[in-house]
């Protein structure tokens, strides 16, 4: 639950705009900041690790025309995605690429990361009866701003991460936080990363408020479902491969309302219903126990939180083992940890 910093290009909803860096680098924002002392570190502080790098990002661009063939080259040969949970669980890094401050994704380079997630990996391939281990990176890519406004993660930044991922077989997860805007507006706009076998998608409904940090964000079941049925037609429509994983996190009852009415049967969509949230081990199954419930989202994943030494920083205390959190029942089959 530690909200994301990105660096995001213009985007207009309606009659709003996002905040774009250029305002930050120029100070266009700076003095509604100040007058605002409850804003005044949400969410600029995050950005103290990551203004210094910009330049140094820009200049890194990457060359992805060679990838890109060869995502038609894989498509050609009938290699796709249909049924990554059949066999294998998902083991993810989770944060903003370019924040220390959030999640131990910002806190290593690509390559670090695959190390680290491989070392992990064979921790659980232990305890997990034989099924497969995939590494994933999850990225926030919408964040939650003030009053409900939302950033986006530069496309260059992502893109590093998804073609690194591509030639390491690793699967990305893309992320949005929704903000004051309607849950198919935010799915849309990360539509087109499907074209990319090893994207999937996910909302996070804590943060779709216009008051973030006090207040807890819902989305409904219709909408839940809506939502699958824009990115069902969108795969169908564009012919990808394979079926795509959407992942809804929930820790609090709010967050889904009506959520006996999610219907988990789309063909192409998989609903990944996951339990959010830090605390102790007695905490964390609480509410894994309180998602298990909804039986009608029976593909669960788990999130686990890294003491990262951030003052004020929320962290699992202490953290669940990979046997723990094998014990979980009905057991998760994505694994994420920030």
């Amino acid at each position: 639950m530690i909200l994301a910093v990105l660096f995001f290009a213009p985007v207009f909803h309606g009659a709003s705009q996002t905040i774009t860096l250029s305002s930050l680098e120029t100070g266009a924002e700076a003095k509604p900041l100040a007058r605002e002392p409850a804003e005044r570190l949400f969410p600029a502080v995050y950005f103290t690790d990551t203004l210094k790098t910009l330049n140094i990002m820009d200049a890194a661009r990457p060359y992805w025309v060679d990838t890109e063939a060869g995502h038609r080259q894989s498509v050609q040969a009938g290699e796709d995605n249909l049924s990554i949970l059949l066999n294998n669980d998902i083991l993810a890094f989770y944060g903003h690429p370019l924040s220390k401050n959030m999640g131990i994704l910002g806190r290593y380079s690509i390559e670090e990361l695959d190390a680290k997630l491989s070392a992990l990996a064979e921790s659980y391939a232990v305890e997990n009866g034989g099924r497969g281990i995939r590494k994933a990176f999850y990225i926030i890519y919408g964040t939650v701003w003030p009053k409900g406004e939302i950033g986006i993660l530069k496309d260059e930044v992502l893109l590093r991460y998804i073609e690194y991922a591509l030639e390491h077989d690793i699967l990305v997860f893309i992320d949005h936080q929704i903000g004051r805007y309607d849950p198919v507006n935010a799915l849309v706009r990360m539509l087109p990363y499907l074209r990319y076998p090893n994207v999937h998608l996910a909302l996070d409904p804590e943060w779709r408020t216009t008051k973030p940090m006090m207040e807890i964000g819902t989305v409904s079941a219709e909408e839940i479902n809506h939502v699958q049925q824009v990115m069902e037609d969108y795969i169908v429509e564009h012919q990808l491969p394979g079926e795509r994983m959407l992942v809804i996190h929930q820790f609090n009852w709010r967050m889904i309302k009506n959520r006996e009415k999610v219907n988990s049967g789309f063909s192409r969509v998989r609903l990944v219903h996951c339990a959010d949230g830090f605390g102790s081990p007695h905490l964390k199954r609480s509410s894994y126990a309180y998602n298990a419930e909804a039986s009608n989202m029976p593909i669960k994943g788990f999130k686990l939180f890294y003491n990262s030494g951030i003052p004020g920083a929320g962290y699992d205390n202490p953290l669940l083992s990979p046997r723990e959190v094998y014990e979980l029942s009905p057991r998760p089959y994505i694994i994420m940890y920030q």
